[in-house]
């Protein structure tokens, strides 16, 4: 995304939203954020009709945001909007990491399950590999091409 959206997404300025991006460019590596060359800015002017005029004509080049960016850049705002994004952005990698932590301790726990009973339930994985693999040829059968005498249409 560009800068002049980025800054009416997040309620500043661009211009502060520029400012904030200067000092603290450390928090900016070239996977985050990057600045147009002079070629693209042309031929993104040229390709896109919706462009902002003021910004058309403006003599700087904006500054474009990864997914990354995006994010970081809602934690050097001071925005009230930019504050709930980086709110809501802390709140799903907690829920992220609390889904991944629980579903790797049903992975082990049904691996445990599986070596303990495998004995018991070996009759079992082998019908499901069976349909498994019946499944698979029966699809492969309709891939065939049909063998046999055929009228020119």
């Amino acid at each position: 995304m560009l800068d002049f959206d980025l800054a009416e997404l997040y309620q500043v300025e661009n211009r502060a939203l520029k400012q904030a991006v200067k000092r603290n460019i450390g928090r900016f590596p070239v996977d985050f954020m990057f600045q147009l060359t002079k070629n693209e800015w042309q031929e993104l002017i040229t390709n896109c009709d919706n462009l902002p005029a003021t910004m058309k004509f403006s003599p700087a080049r904006p500054l474009a945001f990864t997914e990354q960016g995006v994010a970081m850049l809602s934690s050097v705002l001071k925005s009230n909007k930019a504050l709930k994004v980086n709110i809501a952005i802390m709140r799903a990698f907690v829920f992220i990491r609390q889904y991944a932590l629980t579903h790797k301790d049903l992975t082990e726990k049904l691996k445990e399950l599986e070596s303990k009973y495998n004995k018991q339930f070996a009759d079992v994985y082998e019908a499901l590999n069976y349909l498994l693999e019946k499944d698979k040829k029966q699809i492969e059968q309709k891939q065939r091409n049909p063998v046999g005498f055929k009228l020119k249409s």
